[in-house]
């Protein structure tokens, strides 16, 4: 267990955060109003002290999002059991890609969620994509591929694109070894990784391979425009993600002279919509990212690309890693999870 969660006021924060979920009902939470859980998660981590990611270098913000993944597990969160678990290499344009194959049970052949982790493309893992992973693994009976992508500023732009399209085309020329079915594939991820898998999208309506779907869960998808509503309302991080991080990310991952309009980069700013795979945009009400979430949500729609849009009510940046911690995150993850199912024709 990370040390700090051993603090006496951390301990009491997630006492009283499974008190909640014993005592609590939980009815539908109407707009504007944070989630009571998540406020108590917010104490915790102000507790444990914030550091502005400007304020470190792209090493320390990787072990420090490491070890919050591990105090989320440490203080209860969800660690769903799945079958099978393997580690894989994958080639890529520039060496072997690290993966993690996730299997449901042990029939031949399941539907393929191809899954790129969050992080603002500079910080994350196959760690940090783990509990996300393994709840759509077991609770969707998908096979999930979790893919670990080269990560800015090491490597910028295009290099996270190339290797999850690299990840994508050679799981449809495998997926009977992966236990997947190539009709069924599906691509996945959030925040960066949501913005990944909508360009992957994009890039393989043009290029192949066929895609039953794409799950994007509180995607960026306009790097260029950052001053959406919800940027105004929740850029100053009270929230969690603030729009300082959200600069120091795209910073690194796309430093000029690159164009950040670029299609790769912004999918919101891409010229044609039409033709993409049925689409689940998930977005977070307390989020920076929510508006241009929607957005993108809206001009799939008007594209003629069937669209689900989920807005979790209450809920904060990425609370799909929060399963089985906050009560609200799960029950959202159920909803997205049915869906995606539906999508899969599992």
């Amino acid at each position: 267990m990370n040390r700090q969660l051993m603090n006496p006021r951390i301990i009491w924060a997630m006492l009283r955060i499974q008190w909640l979920k014993l005592t609590s009902r939980f009815p539908p939470l109407p707009g504007g109003v944070l989630d009571e859980q998540t406020a108590w998660l917010r104490k915790v981590q102000v507790l444990l002290g914030e550091q502005a990611l400007a304020q470190t270098t792209p090493l320390e913000a990787r072990a420090r999002f490491d070890d919050t993944m591990r105090g989320f597990e440490a203080g209860g969160g969800l660690f769903e059991k799945v079958y099978e678990v393997r580690d894989l290499a994958i080639p890529g344009p520039a060496g072997e890609i690290p993966a993690r194959l996730y299997l449901p049970d042990a029939q031949p052949s399941h539907p393929l969620l191809i899954y790129f982790h969050g992080g603002g493309w500079v910080i994350g893992s196959l760690l940090t994509a783990d509990i996300v992973a393994r709840f759509f693994c077991r609770r969707g009976g998908l096979a999930v591929l979790s893919v670990d992508y080269r990560l800015a500023p090491e490597h910028p732009f295009p290099a996270a694109v190339e290797d999850c399209l690299s990840s994508v085309r050679w799981a449809a020329e495998n997926a009977s070894s992966l236990a997947g079915d190539p009709q069924r594939l599906l691509v996945g991820g959030d925040s960066a990784g949501a913005n990944l898998s909508a360009v992957i999208a994009l890039l393989a309506r043009d290029g192949g391979p066929r895609l039953a779907g794409q799950v994007l869960l509180c995607s960026a998808t306009d790097c260029v425009s950052l001053d959406t509503g919800s940027y105004q309302t929740f850029g100053d991080g009270t929230y969690s993600l603030p729009k300082a991080d959200m600069d120091w990310f795209i910073d690194q991952y796309a430093p000029p002279p690159i164009d950040r309009r670029d299609p790769r980069i912004s999918p919101l700013l891409a010229a044609d919509l039409s033709g993409l795979p049925p689409a689940l945009v998930a977005t977070a009400e307390f989020d920076v990212l929510r508006d241009e979430g929607e957005a993108y949500a809206q001009r799939l729609q008007e594209a003629g690309v069937p669209v689900t849009l989920l807005r979790g009510n209450g809920m904060i940046h990425d609370f799909f890693y929060l399963v089985g911690l906050i009560q609200r995150a799960t029950q959202y993850f159920d909803e997205v999870v049915a869906e995606v199912r539906k999508m899969a024709g599992a």
